[in-house]
């Protein structure tokens, strides 16, 4: 399995007891939907293995406590501590209307209700304060904030997002 192949789930933050469980802190909105895993495949060198899940269940809200198979003490514990977790794309749950992920939207054509034709998008930039399309145009590039009032419409079919920016905003870099 390749990252690409795959999503962020979280990171091993810390162990937990003396068999060998450990608490993951989760990257997402609903860890309850994660709770009841078989396997999951933990970054170890870069490389993507598959661990086994005896059992795991909330723990505080947003971590996650697991118990791996072949995880049995604190040694095993600590070889595997402050790796992330990743699970194959197509466990992400569906998103529909103006939500999506960012991975999924990378390829879309953005149209501006004002401007028209914008460009196509060629990554997210989530570094900032503001996450931020990053549209390439002709060889310019575009950035537009990823702001619920900017988004009108999410077309998942024709692989278009129809977004309203503010005036002007697009023509400083075109």
């Amino acid at each position: 399995m390749k990252k690409d192949d795959c999503f962020y789930l979280g990171r091993i933050i810390k162990k937990y007891s003396f068999k060998g469980e450990v608490l993951v802190k989760l990257d997402t909105d609903q860890p309850e939907i994660y709770e009841h895993l078989d396997a999951i495949f933990v970054d170890l060198r870069n490389n993507l293995i598959p661990f086994f899940i005896e059992h795991s269940q909330l723990h505080k809200s947003e971590l996650l406590r697991i118990k791996f198979e072949d995880v049995d003490n604190e040694a095993d514990a600590e070889a595997i501590l402050k790796s992330d977790l990743y699970l194959p794309l197509n466990l992400l749950p569906k998103l529909e209307g103006n939500k999506f992920y960012y991975h999924e939207v990378i390829g879309f054509t953005v149209k501006d209700k004002n401007y028209g034709d914008v460009g196509i998008i060629t990554s997210i930039n989530d570094s900032t304060a503001q996450a931020l399309f990053e549209i390439q145009n002709k060889g310019k590039e575009v950035l537009i904030p990823m702001n619920d009032e900017f988004i009108l419409n999410v077309d998942r079919e024709t692989r278009t997002i129809l977004v309203e920016t503010p005036e002007g905003l697009i023509n400083l870099y075109l």
